[in-house]
């Protein structure tokens, strides 16, 4: 199935049909099952959406992606606060339309360029109602970028300039500066690694075979500088490619890749 695009509405096209006429295929990547659960009951009854699934885990998002191919993710911020996430989503698919929802935490001028930056097409406040979410779906499909009014402010240019390192002070090296030295499959690899996974386990999961595995262990250990898998995913989390899950809602480790995956009955 790699590499086969299934028939879907084009990026941009106003209408929000797919061809056969089926809705906007909506999913969303998010920690909290009940908030998932609101969400698909919301796209349920909106007439040209559709629901897909959700993921609870960034591995399971790019999972998610590959198998369902949704026209729409609804991300949470919380679990992409460096949009290492969005960037790959984005990168994998740019089709893919991706709608973030923003905590408070994450309302910040910084982050919201972030955003955009990595490829995110509407920023919505998490506690929005569910009428301006499904707008801001439509429209960010149709329009390429949304803005919640309550946040359009955050996104004007800063007018300060960046802080520049002190003299003589070297230079940080680019995973302490929060940017993706990963693929996306290495991504996948290093997230089941800190979930306590085997090389062989991870095939399982990825469908991969365990020597490929080997190799993209490898391949991150060098890009890591890494001594060992346990001090790459040390290194990941002081730096920022791992995120700690905000809401205790990871499977556990030996757990099947199907319920990290919850589509919708076709």
């Amino acid at each position: 199935m790699r590499g086969i695009e299934p028939n879907r509405a084009q990026a941009g096209r106003p209408g929000g049909l797919s061809p056969g006429g089926r809705g906007l295929g909506v999913a969303a990547v998010d920690p909290i099952p009940i908030f998932c659960e609101g969400l698909s009951s919301l796209v349920h009854r909106t007439p040209g959406l559709q629901w897909l699934g959700h993921a609870g885990s960034h591995h399971a998002a790019l999972q998610l992606c590959e198998q369902l191919k949704p026209d729409v993710i609804v991300l949470d911020s919380a679990l992409d606060p460096n949009c290492h996430l969005s960037r790959l989503l984005s990168g994998g698919d740019p089709a893919l339309v991706i709608v973030t929802l923003v905590r408070d935490t994450n309302r910040t001028q910084q982050y919201l360029a972030a955003a955009i930056a990595a490829g995110v097409h509407a920023i919505v406040p998490r506690a929005t109602d569910g009428r301006h979410l499904t707008e801001a779906i439509r429209r960010a499909h149709s329009d390429r970028r949304y803005i919640d009014p309550t946040l359009a402010a955050l996104t004007a240019r800063p007018k300060r300039q960046p802080v520049l390192p002190k003299a003589g002070e070297p230079p940080k090296p680019a995973t302490a500066r929060g940017l993706m030295p990963l693929s996306r499959r290495e991504y996948q690899v290093l997230q089941l690694v800190a979930e306590g996974l085997e090389n062989s386990g991870i095939a399982k999961i990825l469908f991969l075979s365990v020597e490929t595995v080997r190799t993209h262990v490898k391949s991150i250990l060098r890009k890591l500088s890494a001594r060992d898998r346990t001090h790459a995913v040390t290194i990941a989390f002081r730096s920022g490619i791992l995120v700690a899950n905000p809401d205790d809602a990871h499977s556990p480790p030996d757990a099947a890749p199907a319920p990290s995956i919850a589509p919708s009955p076709r």
